[in-house]
């Protein structure tokens, strides 16, 4: 494990380039941080580097800077077509973020060219863009960068291209893993020539880590930064600080804690977490109703096209609410957010951090709140000592000293707060789309919270369904496989044909209503006719049957007893005898002598006393 002391950028053993210190003065960045004094050396000095840091200790110029430095100093300048390095994130929203950072540092280098490749645009723009003006930098997220290797057909010949490549990083390559790009990634190594430098940046070590850097690393330098360090000199700006609190309310009560909270905090900027997209679709609509003169954004996994624009937006927001999921959870850098307000806890203590890790960023404060039901309280307990075994040693270490570091602190009850839930359900009632959002949020939770990794103290049925279900401010209770067989006497639905409700969007419910009418008429269609069975071939089914009965016939056969045998054999005698006879094989005195022959063996087995009605 290799150390070097953090200061300022001249100090570095190897001097940068003129441009590269002339944007650092442009941005503020006068001083280095521990992971950036550490790794850029190594760099530098044609090392493999697998750095292991903490959320916002300066990561991204930690690679950026190198990654500028080595193609400044190539002896053969890079053609347009050529790629000279590709950086890879797990996120679109931490790929346009290293994006935007990499182009302050491209500007006075104008031979260099940049290209971002992310899911969400059409791959076909990407590969023309590509093609007319080039990407000696390359950042991208797994999945389209693979893509783009098989873009051959189109005219982009990536294998041939990446040829030239010096650097390749690897960031947050723990949650690259984790989102299950493992085979892309490997995917990727195999077009990738092998002398190259490499650099992998982990928030957490873990075994699929440590097997990654044994496969895309050559015997890598090792670096481990705990804390988020800033420069030892008198003139950096104050210490981060995080402010930690969580507030203990029962799930009828959370909904009107946020609004309150969030009304008598307008002016500040909010990440507010939630455990699943559908919580997000629906809170963050409600939000946008019960909040005014706010900007309140949605941003979730499943998002398609719109992330990157929210995400672009939301960044240069003064202030305003960003309601999301943990696709925001990880390396992403927004600017000055006050509040980190947690309105499920995520599903293991490491993203605990990490959302925690988008305030406090270098040189600024923040706050971060959780909010806990009456039985999660040791929650706070487990994230102190943290003894889940599923854990890492290294992570438990890491969250460990984090809490104590940054310990929670109760956040009373407000007081004098308002009782949002039946305008919640005054929503629902005047618009379907409002109550189907809710109704699926709710079961999204519902299920989330069966899969919690922390099972021990956020266990399913310890959960207050009823009280839950006016939390949502549900109009009834959604049909669902863990509600199955359950009573709720302290839910009381609304009185009201939840069919009838409207969508409010005119053009929705024309649409519903032209099913729903569609449904009526092949109800009354098929009113008397035989059911068969859903979405199966009536042909199907028949033969089904038929194999069904014969397999019946076969069965009572086989349990028959032994007379019924012999009838049954003496039966196909005489079907033999008949067909012989019509084909001319033998003569009507033949046929008649072999009856009678078939005849007098029925006698002899009656004479014997056996009938079918006696017990054997």
């Amino acid at each position: 494990m290799e150390h070097v002391t953090e200061g300022s950028w001249e100090s570095l053993p190897v001097p940068l380039h003129p441009g590269v210190l002339g944007v650092l003065r442009e941005l503020g960045f006068p001083y280095m941080t521990p992971v950036q004094s550490a790794t850029i050396p190594l760099f530098l000095k044609n090392k493999d580097v697998a750095a292991e840091a903490v959320t916002g200790s300066g990561k991204t110029l930690a690679f950026v800077i190198p990654i500028l430095e080595i193609l400044l100093r190539r002896e053969e300048k890079l053609k347009k077509s050529q790629v000279g390095a590709i950086i890879i994130t797990p996120t679109r929203e931490l790929a346009i973020q290293i994006d935007e950072v990499l182009s302050h540092f491209t500007k006075p280098f104008p031979q260099f060219s940049q290209i971002l490749w992310i899911g969400g645009r059409n791959p076909g723009e990407d590969v023309a863009r590509f093609k007319e003006q080039g990407g000696n930098i390359i950042v991208a997220t797994p999945g389209r960068l693979e893509d783009m290797f098989r873009r051959k057909a189109e005219g982009l010949a990536l294998a041939s291209c990446v040829r030239a490549l010096d650097v390749l990083v690897l960031d947050e390559a723990d949650r690259l893993l984790d989102m299950g790009f493992e085979a892309s990634i490997n995917t990727i190594l195999e077009f990738l020539p092998k002398q190259r430098r490499t650099g992998l940046f982990s928030a957490t070590q873990t075994q699929e880590v440590e097997n990654l850097v044994r496969a895309g690393l050559r015997n890598p330098v090792r670096i481990s930064v705990k804390e988020k360090g800033l420069a030892a000199s008198s003139t950096q700006k104050t210490p981060s600080r995080l402010e930690n609190y969580y507030m203990v309310c029962k799930a009828d009560e959370k909904f009107n804690q946020l609004v309150h909270f969030l009304r008598n905090h307008k002016q500040e900027k909010h990440l507010v977490f939630f455990s699943t997209c559908a919580c997000v679709e629906y809170y963050g609509k409600a939000l946008e109703a019960l909040v005014k003169s706010v900007k309140i954004m949605c941003i979730h996994g499943k998002m398609k096209y719109k992330r990157n624009k929210i995400f672009m937006e939301f960044r240069k927001l003064p202030s305003g609410i960003l309601v999301c999921t943990d696709v925001m959870a990880r390396g992403i850098d927004i600017p000055e957010v006050n509040w980190v307000l947690q309105y499920d806890p995520p599903s293991n203590a490491s993203a605990f951090v990490h959302r925690c890790g988008r305030t406090a960023r270098i040189g600024h404060g923040g706050s971060a709140l959780v909010f806990l039901l009456p039985m999660e309280e040791s929650y706070i307990n487990f994230l102190a000592i943290n003894q889940k075994e599923a854990l890492g040693r290294r992570l438990q270490l890491e969250v460990r000293m984090w809490s104590l570091q940054c310990p929670l602190q109760e956040m009373k009850l407000q007081k004098n707060t308002m009782d949002l839930l039946p305008k919640l359900q005054s929503m629902a009632l005047a618009d379907r789309a409002v109550f189907e959002k809710g109704m699926k949020a709710f079961v999204s939770y519902v299920q989330a919270y069966a899969k919690h990794e922390c099972n021990l103290i956020f266990r399913l049925k310890d959960l207050d369904f009823a009280r839950l279900a006016r939390g949502f401010a549900l109009l009834r209770m959604p049909k669902m496989p863990e509600l199955r067989g359950k009573q709720f006497p302290d839910f009381v639905p609304v009185d009201v044909n939840t069919d009838t409700i409207p969508f409010k969007d005119k053009i929705r419910e024309k649409q519903r209503q032209k099913l729903l009418e569609q449904q009526r008429k092949e109800k009354t269609a098929n009113e008397g006719r035989r059911k068969f069975i859903k979405n199966k071939a009536w042909s199907k089914q028949k033969a089904k049957k038929e194999k069904k009965k014969k397999m019946n016939e076969k069965r009572k056969r086989e349990e028959g007893s032994d007379i019924e045998d012999e009838d049954m054999e003496e039966l196909l005698n005489d079907t033999r005898l008949l067909k012989k006879f019509k084909k001319g094989k033998i003569t009507e005195e033949e046929f008649e002598k072999g009856l009678l022959t078939s005849g007098k063996r029925r006698a002899k087995t009656a004479d014997l006393g056996i009938s079918d009605s006696e017990d054997c």
